[in-house]
């Protein structure tokens, strides 16, 4: 049973106007540099800001993954999955360039071989993800504004570093995966079976088992 919520182990305002400058920094640079060298930057990211996060929050420090978090989080990253194949169909149907910007999001995957970016995802971006969205930048958030505004706040504060991207349907689903996952943080879930499930999420979605057509088109 997860440990009961008490804001003396939650990081304060400082760490957290830290960490969203350092994540809009970051983020910025992972998007806009050379596409050729995505991974390294999203690779450095997540050293950068899983390593604040570790710094500035007793509860990134304290997150572990017990046994009894696998089961949860497979179910999660299941859960989150079929939402993915709903959105991924409405989006290709409504939304304007939505089938032209999946197959961007996905052919991100050709960069360097699966096995590396799956080792990267589940070793260093997945978990250090969680690590700062949620131990940090969320504990923080709900500290300060209450548990359910605070996790929407954290939801918001995650898809809009994605802006940068230019990339819209990846901000809307960079803000549905954060809502997701806040929400079950707020509702009590611990960060281990939220690493779980990003991860598996991660591997399964990108590389495993991707929703609809990924093959870039070539350009009209």
């Amino acid at each position: 049973m997860a440990r009961t919520s008490t804001a003396d182990d939650r990081p304060g305002s400082l760490a957290l106007v830290i960490g969203l400058a350092a994540a809009a920094t970051a983020f910025t640079a992972t998007f806009r540099g050379p596409r050729a060298r995505f991974w390294d930057r999203m690779t450095l990211t997540g050293l950068s800001l899983g390593s604040l996060a570790l710094l500035t929050s007793a509860r990134a420090r304290g997150a572990r993954v017990r046994l009894w978090h696998i089961p949860l989080g497979l179910l999660s990253a299941g859960i989150l999955y079929v939402t993915f194949e709903i959105g991924d169909r409405f989006a290709r149907r409504y939304v304007p360039q939505g089938d032209a910007q999946i197959r961007d999001i996905y052919s991100l995957r050709a960069l360097r071989p699966r096995r590396e970016i799956a080792t990267r995802l589940a070793t260093v971006i997945g978990p250090a993800e969680e690590l700062f969205w949620r131990g940090l930048v969320q504990a923080a958030l709900m500290r300060r504004f209450g548990r359910w505004r605070g996790a929407a706040l954290a939801a918001g504060a995650y898809g809009g570093v994605h802006v940068t991207s230019g990339n819209f349907t990846l901000i809307g689903a960079a803000g549905v995966a954060g809502a997701h996952w806040c929400a079950l943080y707020a509702a009590g879930v611990p960060l281990g079976t939220l690493i779980v499930s990003h991860v598996a999420w991660d591997v399964w979605i990108f590389l495993v088992q991707p929703t609809g057509e990924i093959e870039v088109l070539a350009a009209a």
